[in-house]
């Protein structure tokens, strides 16, 4: 263990934890965001901090987020501290969760330790690294001050895409500072580029009738099978091109090694009943868009493969996060890489996640120089999956990383 940073409370942190999580901040819809940034705000104020709040306004939210599935005021915490330094680091982390699903073995929205690590809905993604960011402010605002100002950004909505949280505060110009942390990582790398996404529908029409004389209608459902087909022969070109960016090192230890361009179909529904021929069939899925693609290339791309074909159909685009890319030799990431040496005991490598993420808008919009660096690990941590799980030394380690950066 690495002996030359502080160190912070294990206790605190695990019972910061604790109650982060019991926090049900599931979205969609969305819920309990008031209350876990109400308990968020004192904390940060006894530590020296500025608070601010943000609510964002009803007509906006209509307007900005057209998904049904969330309900509910979207509620952000802005936490500022003036250091009297030259420059202002902005750390930023999402407070929403996925659903848990069925099947965990343990309570998820109740902090279980066993076997060296702790499980529960986000205790990698990413409330781990909420929990370690503030017993590492803790440890070091006992011994003075950190060497950056800081701006720490905790937000609502990541994991539906959605633009109310980080997005929204990078468009009211609240995003500002010289450099920038995402701790919606993992501690595998320090990522410095990611992949877009694009979700795409495609409603294919018919037209119903009586099963026993189909002849007199248009069966959408089958009518969508050549439409897969095109799609699925666009899934192969696509899936061949590489980006210049390196895969991450879990994904390099199963064969992956490079950031990779994806296309799925991934969602099928139509027809009421089995003796009625369908009028309609919707397919939906997502295109994963590598930061040498454009997100538009990619909608053009799909337009351009279904355009041939003989049946009658809607074609819609639900555009999300962009694909992002940092230079990997700017002095930031060397100066985190670093701060993970100190504080884990190695030295990352940098490479890109073939996940997407909303701080991709806040660089492409800002030109902040970002890196991302999280708790948890890719594939063992299971994050979005059952019995999601992070090593308790992983924890304290990354607080000592954020102690390490933040140190003079």
């Amino acid at each position: 263990m690495p002996e030359e940073c502080l160190h912070p409370d294990k206790a605190h942190l695990l019972d910061l934890l604790r109650d982060i999580i019991g926090f049900e901040t599931i979205a969609p819809p969305g819920s309990h965001y008031q209350e876990v940034v109400d308990y968020l705000v004192p904390v940060f104020r006894d530590m020296g901090f500025e608070t601010e709040v943000l609510v964002m306004p009803e007509e906006v939210f209509m307007a900005k987020c057209d998904d049904p599935r969330l309900v509910g005021g979207r509620v952000n915490l802005i936490a500022k501290m003036d250091a009297g330094a030259e420059k202002t680091l902005v750390i930023y982390a999402h407070l929403d969760v996925v659903p848990p699903g069925e099947g965990w073995e343990t309570d998820p929205f109740d902090l279980v330790q066993k076997g060296g690590r702790v499980y529960g809905r986000g205790v990698s993604d990413c409330k781990g690294s909420i929990a370690a960011l503030i017993a590492a402010l803790k440890a070091l605002l006992r011994e003075g001050k950190p060497k950056y100002n800081l701006r720490i950004l905790l937000t609502t909505d990541e994991e539906v895409g959605g633009y109310s949280g980080l997005c929204y505060l990078t468009d009211l110009g609240l995003v500002k500072g010289d450099l920038m942390l995402c701790m919606d990582g993992f501690s595998d790398d320090v990522v410095v580029g990611s992949n877009g996404i694009l979700t795409w529908e495609v409603i294919v029409h018919g037209k119903s009738a009586h099963s026993g004389s189909s002849f007199l209608g248009v069966n959408a459902i089958e009518r969508s099978l050549p439409v897969m087909e095109a799609l699925m022969g666009l899934k192969k070109e696509v899936q061949s091109r590489t980006s210049a960016l390196p895969a991450s090192s879990a994904l390099e230890a199963v064969g992956k090694k490079s950031l990779m361009p994806i296309l799925n179909i991934t969602m099928i529904s139509g027809g009421i009943k089995e003796n009625i021929v369908p009028d309609r069939c919707v397919i939906r899925g997502d295109r994963r868009v590598i930061p040498e693609e454009s997100m538009e290339e990619a909608m053009e791309e799909i337009e351009r493969t279904l355009e041939p074909l003989d049946a009658e159909m809607d074609l819609k685009f639900y555009p999300g996060y962009p694909p992002m890319s940092v230079n990997p030799d700017h002095s930031w990431i060397e100066e985190v890489r670093g701060a993970v040496k100190r504080g884990m005991g190695f030295l990352p490598r940098v490479s890109g996640t073939q996940g997407s993420l909303d701080q991709a808008y806040a660089t492409e919009k800002t030109g902040i120089p970002t890196c991302v660096y999280g708790v948890g690990r890719q594939i063992e941590s299971n994050a979005h999956g059952l019995n999601e799980n992070v090593r308790i030394s992983d924890l304290e380690g990354f607080a000592r990383f954020l102690i390490a950066l933040l140190q003079e």
